[in-house]
């Protein structure tokens, strides 16, 4: 009993479905008073409790910001549960972010183990700096592992970073390839599995300044899923389609209570001219897509959905500013989180 009321209070805020549905359970199990009959509904609330909030990823944010603060650009470790095996989501802080995570006993390695070791592959949305950079510095010091990407993107890694003018290429193709890291190039839509992990991964495109190209990923550990999102534009500003077909997508998933979090960039308060966005999101623009969402699955199964809030710009007031335009005007009752740089998040 003390097992199930700790996680239901522990979800409390995530799920209001769930938090009725266990409330009128508790009391109906309180009134009853056969012990045996109390024994089989303990039994039963336990395995569905396990069930329910079973812990399937593991987020570790190297880097949290879109810009200015090079010691903590875009990352996200993600992995199965207590595995150590991650695929990093962009890479625009790397070792910075490690090391914080150290300083906040998330790992207890050194930081070359993490990189070496724990890191298996990085997933890079876009060609921007604040998205790669990480994993270019970082590679004299990396082990062998691949790159997730379009073939779109690495074009762009093959034409302007990895081309020994700008820095030694480190990759298997182009000029001189020290070969650590091998090219795995994603076609939209399809399944593919990243290696040493567990997970399999499903990209999707994204404008970004229309015509150019950004991209999402569908990670997925057995029937759990999280979907994460590289810098995007509004549809309706980027005159495209991309957004309401990955929220096609992802429909089914969330219906049936499979997605674990989506995490989507909002780069800057609602006060930025939409001509100005340059292929961004803002509070308002993110509630409109969210309610493009829901007119795929329903408004009552987007509520209480985490959505991991990303690639804030860090001027001025901008963070504070987004945070709290985001929680005045949750016209959809998601659950947003603020992730912190080196600070784990277990779904």
């Amino acid at each position: 009993m003390k097992f199930c009321s700790i996680l239901f209070f522990r979800q409390y805020h995530k799920n209001m479905k769930l938090r009725s549905c266990f409330y009128d359970i508790f009391v109906s199990f309180i009134k009853i008073e056969n012990i045996n009959m109390k024994k089989i509904i303990l039994l039963t609330l336990t395995l569905l409790c396990s069930k329910v909030y079973s812990q399937t990823f593991e987020v570790v944010p190297l880097g949290v910001y879109g810009g200015d603060h090079e010691d903590n650009l875009s990352s996200y470790l993600i992995g199965k549960y207590k595995a150590n095996a991650y695929l990093a989501l962009d890479a625009g802080t790397i070792n910075a972010g490690i090391r914080k995570a150290i300083t906040l006993k998330t790992f207890e390695v050194p930081a070359g183990r993490v990189l070496r070791d724990y890191i298996k592959g990085y997933f890079i949305s876009h060609g921007h700096l604040d998205h790669l950079a990480g994993m270019i510095i970082n590679s004299p010091s990396d082990a062998a592992k691949n790159i997730y990407a379009t073939a779109a993107m690495i074009d762009v890694l093959k034409a302007h970073y990895f081309i020994n003018d700008t820095w030694a290429n480190f990759a298997n193709e182009g000029d001189l390839p020290i070969r650590k890291y091998q090219y795995k190039r994603l076609k939209i839509g399809q399944i593919d599995t990243v290696t040493n992990t567990g997970m399999t991964i499903q990209a999707f495109d994204l404008s970004h300044v229309n015509p150019m190209k950004s991209s999402a990923v569908l990670v997925t550990i057995g029937d759990s899923s999280i979907v994460y999102l590289g810098d995007t534009g509004a549809d309706r500003v980027e005159k495209v389609t991309n957004l309401e077909n990955l929220w096609q997508s992802i429909a089914p998933i969330i219906k049936s209570r499979r997605l674990k979090a989506l995490m989507i960039e909002v780069s800057f308060p609602n006060a930025q001219p939409e001509k100005s966005l340059f292929g961004h999101l803002t509070p308002q623009l993110l509630n409109e897509e969210l309610g493009k969402l829901a007119s795929f699955t329903g408004i009552d199964m987007v509520q209480g959905l985490n959505v991991i809030v990303t690639h804030m710009k860090p001027v001025s007031d901008n963070v504070d500013t987004i945070k709290r335009q985001l929680l005045e005007n949750n016209s959809y009752k998601v659950n947003f989180i603020f992730p912190e740089q080196g600070k784990r998040m277990v779904f």
